[in-house]
């Protein structure tokens, strides 16, 4: 007697284990891509935080060192770059430029690469949106 017996999985059960993979894609995904924006944007917030202790070292190296020399620049700037600045933006970051506020202050406005600006004026993040907050720290 001749047992019939097939090794191997229904075409039902197949479609039900794809469905499930599917439905646990569409739930997963999102959160993934969440979590990589908010990992670029806190890497960009660092970065500018960074950048405002590469310019209280410019300032406190030499007396005659001022905020308006750097008014414009780019945080990888030469001028930075001996006080610990990298010559290249890490992944997240797009750009970053130096400002000064007229009156000794200064500003540091960051692009990371998820299109937000974030600006630290006095310390504090005063700015954070899609688009270009201008020049001037104090209207931050």
């Amino acid at each position: 007697m001749r047992k019939n017996k097939t090794k191997g999985f229904t075409l039902i059960e197949l479609l039900i284990v794809i469905a499930i993979i599917a439905i646990l894609a569409a739930v997963l995904i999102p959160n993934v891509i969440g979590a990589r924006k908010r990992a670029n944007d806190s890497a960009a917030q660092a970065f500018a935080r960074q950048a405002a202790t590469w310019v209280e070292s410019y300032l406190a190296a030499d007396p005659t060192n001022s905020v308006a020399d750097l008014d414009g620049a780019n945080c990888n700037d030469t001028t930075l770059q001996d006080e610990g600045a990298p010559a290249t933006y890490p992944n997240s970051v797009q750009s970053c430029t130096i400002h000064d506020d007229g009156s000794g202050g200064y500003g540091v406005k960051v692009l990371s690469v998820t299109d937000t600006y974030w600006t630290l004026y006095d310390g504090q993040f005063k700015n954070k949106g899609t688009t270009d907050p201008g020049d001037d720290p104090t209207t931050w």
